[in-house]
């Protein structure tokens, strides 16, 4: 590590810091291996140790952001199943679709996804345009009865 070299009442002796840990270094004095003690007084240190409170999940975590085929369906949003970005539109507000139209595409994860319609119904509005990012969850298209 370092090497130092010390005069002790007239006499030299070459020093290797070979290794510290705690306050117990290991040095080589003239060839010769010692472990000895620092008496280093322990510091206490001005930082405030950051105690964090456990972080529990929100009451909405166990609901989920996308309804399930099975499903009834509610106000008939189409919700993003990811969060990506939208590449392409399919339809216009006021068509007609049913159940299973594709809709628009959507990349996520470097993977173009088709989001289909989950009911029959006319296009009431489109909350996104080509190049939009959405997150999970966010409302893409609102379909009317």
């Amino acid at each position: 590590m370092k090497k130092f070299t010390f005069t002790i009442r007239g006499n030299k002796y070459n020093v290797e810091l070979l290794n510290i840990e705690d306050n117990i270094a290991e040095v080589e004095v003239n060839g010769s291996k010692y472990e000895v003690e620092i008496g280093q007084e322990i510091k206490t240190t001005k930082t405030p140790k950051l105690v964090r409170e456990q972080a529990f999940p929100s009451p909405e975590a166990d609901r989920a952001k996308t309804s399930s085929p099975a499903e009834k369906k509610g106000a008939g949003l189409v919700k993003a199943p990811l969060p990506g970005t939208i590449l392409e539109i399919n339809i216009k507000e006021g068509d007609v679709v049913k159940s299973g139209d594709k809709l628009l595409i959507m990349e996520a994860m470097k993977m173009e996804n088709n989001i289909t319609a989950d009911r029959e119904g006319k296009i009431i509005s489109i909350k996104v345009k080509p190049g939009d990012s959405v997150l999970e969850g966010d409302t893409l298209v609102e379909i009317g009865g």
